[in-house]
């Protein structure tokens, strides 16, 4: 049995359905009793087993890891992330899983400038210290969260701090296949990987190909990192520390010019899902709206 921990979320539920897509027994988590799992809702798609969990709550993640084996990882990030993600390797290390694969984040070093990443380094390194087989998968920027509002880009604008920085994408369908090929092949794919697209995009850049793709123009404004933060702050409505961690990530790309890996082609044997035709599947939903509000700092 494989237990899928953050089966809501945008990795977890990726993987989740990678892994029925194998017809591997599946065990999906939600902190939330009865609440339907993204997409297996269909009459005629695979469903997994469902449960109750909570990282908070040890009891419940001891009765959510009885009887498996292998235990994927995603949680949101977030300042309690290091501590509930301890426990639950640690519960799921004592209640027999043979294998764990985490999602970490890029730049996991006990010095790094973001401050998620170093709550995900002191994950690993716990992980380490267990003794459990285990797998670290560090996906760079998900295509998936381009469909968010925060970026502004139903408001014909991206907003960031990149310059022409390139920036690494990758599609979320394919870390969950990632995932699902090191889960049902014990023994194979431990280690850390680092996730990409095929190609590193730049925020001017993307916004030329969702002109293209959406048929409207989007630019892209460039911000300083404390205009950035505003905006994330009061625009957006972002709790502070997730908009500390975007402009430190984007200030990240920056410093440290991010390139493609292959590792993705080696692992699945197929190439990685590319950026455009992520944007031309969701041309609909990336289109601007035409009453949308001023996307400047300050703007109303």
């Amino acid at each position: 049995m494989i237990v899928v921990m953050g089966a809501t979320g945008a990795t977890g539920n990726a993987a989740l359905h990678s892994l029925l897509a194998l017809g591997a027994p599946v065990r999906a988590l939600t902190r939330t009793p009865h609440a339907p799992i993204p997409g297996t809702t269909g009459t005629h798609r695979p469903r997994p087993e469902v449960r109750y969990a909570d990282a908070a709550d040890a009891g419940s993640l001891r009765t959510a890891f009885e009887g498996a084996t292998r235990l994927f990882l995603a949680m949101a990030n977030g300042p309690a992330q290091v501590e509930l993600e301890t426990r639950a390797v640690d519960i799921a290390a004592r209640s027999g899983i043979e294998h764990i694969v985490k999602i970490s984040a890029p730049a996991a070093e006990p010095d790094s400038p973001v401050a998620v990443s170093r709550g995900h380094h002191a994950v690993e390194q716990h992980l380490r210290t267990l003794g459990v087989n285990h797998t670290v998968l560090r996906p760079y920027a998900f295509m998936q969260n381009l469909l968010r509002p925060a970026p502004g880009i139903a408001r014909g604008a991206i907003l960031g701090v990149m310059g022409d920085a390139p920036c690494n994408y990758v599609d979320c369908r394919d870390i969950g296949d990632v995932a699902a090929a090191v889960l049902t092949a014990p023994g194979t794919g431990t280690g850390t990987h680092v996730l990409t697209g095929p190609e590193a995009v730049s925020h001017p850049e993307l916004a030329e190909r969702l002109s293209t793709v959406t048929g409207h123009r989007i630019r892209y404004v460039d911000l300083t990192p404390e205009e950035f933060r505003e905006h994330l702050l009061h625009r957006a409505h972002m709790p502070a520390w997730l908009a500390d961690h975007v402009t430190e990530i984007q200030q990240l790309a920056v410093a440290r010019p991010e390139t493609p890996t292959d590792t993705v082609a080696r692992l699945l044997g197929r190439p990685p899902r590319t950026l455009d035709a992520f944007l031309h599947e969701h041309r609909h939903r990336l289109r601007p709206q035409a009453d949308g509000p001023d996307t400047r700092p300050g703007g109303s």
